[in-house]
């Protein structure tokens, strides 16, 4: 599935490709062309398998850059997005969302640490079967806009889609200790059907 943003992006570029082809000739046309079929792909939404029991999911594809204890009691993955992942963002955890905050902010590199605290971003509190877990759509370098589709009061089914962030970007999730976290940095993960994590007091 394309999402509504990439068709209307490709077709504009496709347009302006059809004008230069028309007053210059095809070949000046081709970077145009080529943008058009760029925005189709990164703004891909496939389907996805979500993984059943007490488990939190990746809110995003792409690679993760760190696992760390932000306190004695608070973990946090961060998951660095590049231009050719997908950049739709889905939930952690079921459950309602608590509280949706916006932060403004700078516009680092995503895959710097500093980015955590400085970069503009939207952060999203999700409770569920007794735990509280944050994740943080964070904007990068190119990234400008980060959608979020959701509002405190809402109930999130597993993997639910959420919003996306256009463009390169970082996705942190901070979870308490009663999340084993199961990935290292250097992995690779996919939304909605990779495992960040399990619950400890939970049977799985």
């Amino acid at each position: 599935m394309i999402l509504l943003d990439g068709i209307y992006y490709a077709a504009a570029f496709a347009a302006a490709g059809g004008v230069v082809a028309w007053l210059a000739g095809p070949w000046f046309a081709v970077p145009a062309w080529i943008l058009a079929l760029f925005c189709l792909s990164f703004f891909r939404d496939p389907e996805r398998e979500i993984p059943a029991g007490p488990v939190a999911v990746s809110p995003a594809d792409g690679k993760v850059v760190a696992v760390k204890a932000e306190s004695p009691t608070l973990n946090r993955i961060s998951v660095f997005l590049n231009i050719f992942d997908v950049h739709v963002n889905r939930t952690p955890i079921p459950g309602m969302v608590r509280e949706v905050h916006y932060q403004a902010g700078k516009f680092h590199v995503a895959s710097r640490e500093e980015c955590s605290e400085a970069n503009e971003q939207n952060i999203v509190t999700v409770e569920g079967d007794g735990s509280t877990v944050v994740f943080k759509q964070i904007a990068g370098l190119i990234a400008r806009r980060i959608v979020c589709r959701k509002k405190a009061g809402d109930q999130l089914a597993p993997g639910e889609r959420v919003g996306l962030i256009k463009f390169g970007s970082r996705v942190d999730v901070l979870l308490g200790p009663e999340w084993e976290i199961v990935v290292q940095p250097g992995m690779r993960v996919a939304a909605g059907s990779s495992i960040l994590a399990r619950r400890r007091d939970r049977n799985q």
